[in-house]
């Protein structure tokens, strides 16, 4: 073999070697975005701005809190057979990534939860978030809310009238048991390699991070 031939297959090896370093490289920081990004947790947090046919229901307790206007109102809304109700639920999430044991301190932007919101387990609405949020590295609660518009006598006309508005008072009155939310979720993440989605939907509840 010649001196140039030698030399070539020198290099040829050499740059080999240096693209099988940086692809060896680049997938161990592949498979560590992908680990810190499940990482992030959620939980339902609170409700708000709960309104009813147009009425703001989040310091109504029951049916005799409404006024005689408000009872007609709602009952005009059931008749026509669409009762509208509007709120925000907000969705705290936590980034574990601090810097601590060995990772490193990352900020997470979530580019889109996009949702299914489940009442008594039961499907119904899709929703999503209005902006690109982040997330710092910190291990501190970031608040995410999520905007939704639901007919309530869509999804649950057949259970009657009175059933519907104490339906609506437990999510958004003033004793609301948001244990009845749940949402199914698949979020997208901003990594160095572009926008990542979750392998998975995940399902957001109130009594813990997930």
């Amino acid at each position: 073999m010649t001196s140039h031939k030698r030399v070539f297959a020198f290099a040829v090896l050499g740059i080999m070697v240096m693209l099988l370093f940086l692809s060896c490289a680049t997938l161990q920081e592949i498979t560590a975005a992908f680990a810190n990004l499940k990482r992030l947790q959620f939980k339902i947090g609170q409700v708000h701005g709960f309104r009813l046919a147009g009425i703001d229901i989040s310091n109504r307790s029951r049916l005799s809190d409404f006024t005689a206007m408000d009872g007609v109102r709602l009952f005009q809304a059931f008749m026509t057979k669409r009762i509208p109700a509007e709120f925000v639920i907000d969705v705290l999430a936590i980034n574990p990534n601090d810097g601590m044991g060995g990772s490193p301190r990352t900020v997470s932007t979530l580019t889109s939860l996009e949702s299914r919101l489940l009442i008594d387990g039961s499907p119904t609405v899709s929703g999503n978030i209005d902006r690109a949020i982040d997330i710092p590295g910190t291990g501190q609660e970031s608040t995410i809310p999520i905007r939704w518009a639901i007919d309530l006598f869509e999804f649950f006309g057949n259970k009657g009238y009175e059933s519907i508005i104490n339906l609506a008072l437990s999510l958004g009155g003033a004793n609301r048991n948001i244990s009845r939310l749940a949402i199914d979720a698949l979020p997208r993440v901003t990594t160095p390699f572009g926008e990542i989605a979750y392998p998975d939907r995940i399902t957001i509840v109130d009594r813990e991070f997930r």
